[in-house]
């Protein structure tokens, strides 16, 4: 067999190109692994284009999560012949049709890999203005434009512009009351312990009283996330955001959920939150894989619950609701969930399709035993999660005819 180097096509020149695109494109492939597939073509041969594909998610893939990008790039890399038109056009303004089929939703980011932007084309210069002293890295246009992108449509640029428009984010949570009470300033309930003290330093005599204010306190947090396969971009964003609240005036406890339940409130420790989500998944061993939400809310439940939980907590129910399982023990893990906390918020991703209607199984099981029920798709929903967070009334007019339609 004569090396791939002499080959027809220049075979090793595509490959290495192919490494570089799945590079650019966020996976993590190396030198290495571009030596060990053709190291690898050399001996399984191209038989086939099934025994190509193989080959080259053996030796290009490691991990799971990046399986669904390695098809979409080999499928566009390797058998499109009008690939530079496709890629480009996924570039363009997208307009949807009311009619008609609905193409499978494309990542951007291979496009951005395939074309990177030409250094030797410059844009053309400006015409000469009046020189204003004005900088804004985004302009208004765009920020909103950036607040009501999905999350699973983002290129790599604009995921980053969204992290640090999450982190300019106010956050300001509902004042709960405690046992506990504080001196105060203002007239109220009389502190007569302070007020005794005070008369014995002035030989008893009564100056003015002292008072004390119930003290009140954020309730804790406590932020269950999917990471199944069709959750796994939206839990990325939403993890980001539990790290912001964890490093915010409120008690946070976080979980991940796929095939098991993993706790990951010490992962998101760190000050960056770019290093503590990428040891979130570095440490779960079932990120992007499948899902059992009602044998992971039964070990919560029977585990966690009391550790974690109290009459004043929130829980954030980060999940599509897609479960394959039985409906009477999701019901019965929803029910026991909504029993011990204060607030059970579910967000789910399906709330972007304006004709979304529960009719699956496992949503109609969980919906029920909800206090809200809330999208968390861009940053334009996490704006108002955190306005329901600080107290706001929320989207209770969709909770209630949610329920009716279950």
């Amino acid at each position: 067999m004569l090396p791939l180097q002499q080959g027809p096509g220049h075979l090793a020149e595509n490959v290495m190109h192919f490494g570089r695109v799945l590079r650019a494109a966020g996976m993590p492939v190396g030198s290495d692994r571009i030596q060990l597939a053709l190291q690898a073509l050399q001996v399984a041969g191209l038989e086939g284009r099934r025994d190509f594909h193989a080959v080259l998610s053996a030796c290009l893939l490691g991990r799971i999560e990046h399986r669904e990008l390695f098809d979409q790039a080999f499928e566009l890399f390797w058998r499109d012949p009008d690939l530079e038109g496709r890629m480009r056009a996924l570039l363009l303004p997208k307009v949807q049709a009311k009619e008609g089929p609905q193409p499978a939703p494309e990542n951007r980011r291979l496009a951005e890999a395939l074309f990177p932007p030409r250094p030797e084309d410059p844009p053309p210069p400006p015409p000469p203005t009046q020189q204003l002293e004005l900088d804004a890295a985004l302009t208004f246009s765009d920020r909103e434009q950036l607040q009501k992108a999905d999350f699973e449509t983002m290129t790599s640029e604009e995921w980053r512009q969204a992290q640090r428009l999450l982190a300019q984010l106010r956050l300001a949570f509902e004042p709960i009351r405690t046992r506990r009470s504080r001196r105060a300033s203002h007239p109220g309930r009389p502190d007569w312990r302070a007020t005794l003290q005070a008369m014995a330093r002035h030989g008893g005599e009564l100056w003015n009283l002292r008072w004390r204010q119930v003290r009140t306190k954020p309730p804790p947090i406590v932020v269950l996330a999917d990471i199944s396969g069709s959750m796994s971009r939206y839990s990325r964003m939403l993890l980001h955001f539990a790290h912001m609240l964890g490093h915010a005036d409120a008690q946070v406890e976080s979980f991940v959920f796929g095939t098991r339940l993993t706790r990951t409130t010490r992962l998101l420790k760190s000050r960056d939150p770019d290093i503590a989500v990428a040891e979130v998944v570095r440490a779960v061993q079932d990120w992007s894989g499948g899902t059992r939400i009602a044998a992971c809310l039964r070990e919560f439940n029977r585990r966690w619950a009391r550790r974690v939980l109290s009459g004043r907590a929130t829980v954030l129910l980060i999940t599509d609701g897609l479960e394959a399982g039985e409906a009477g023990t999701l019901t019965f893990e929803m029910e026991r969930l909504h029993k011990s906390c204060r607030e059970l918020v579910w967000l789910n991703p399906l709330l972007r399709f304006e004709g979304f209607q529960p009719r699956a199984a496992g949503i109609r099981s969980m919906l029920p035993h909800v206090d809200r029920f809330m999208s968390a798709h861009n940053l334009q929903s996490l704006a108002e999660l955190v306005q329901v967070l600080g107290g706001a009334a929320g989207p209770e007019r969709m909770r209630k005819a949610s329920r009716r339609e279950a």
